[in-house]
């Protein structure tokens, strides 16, 4: 069994309404995607599909611009207007952190 500090952070992670907002994004489909790419500066939507497809990967722009809806509610990213119809995003400090964590760990788990 764990120690008994482990077991209370990870009640306070689940439990916290920031973090477990974070949790549940991450668990989302492409939204570690959509964060990474944030990070290489690929917040407008032909930008990300173009990088997708270029990677043979696949994102849709309905799944694109729900988790970017996200990101930002969660302060990872902000929007910018285009146009009164578009927009485009761009990673804050918050979000850097958690894509520069994100780059760690698989970094770690990639032996």
């Amino acid at each position: 069994m764990k120690k008994n500090g482990e077991e209370e952070k990870i009640k306070y992670i689940l439990t916290d309404p920031k973090l477990s907002a974070v949790k549940a994004m991450l668990e989302k489909d492409h939204a570690i995607d959509c964060i990474f790419l944030l990070h290489v500066s690929r917040g407008k939507w032909k930008e990300a599909k173009d990088f997708m497809r270029n990677n043979k990967l696949t994102l849709s722009d309905g799944t694109f611009r729900s988790r970017m809806i996200e990101i930002e509610q969660l302060g990872l990213a902000e929007s910018k207007r285009i146009d009164p119809l578009k927009k485009y995003y761009v990673i804050t400090e918050l979000g850097e952190k958690v894509a520069e964590l994100l780059l760690g760990f698989f970094d770690e788990i990639d032996v």
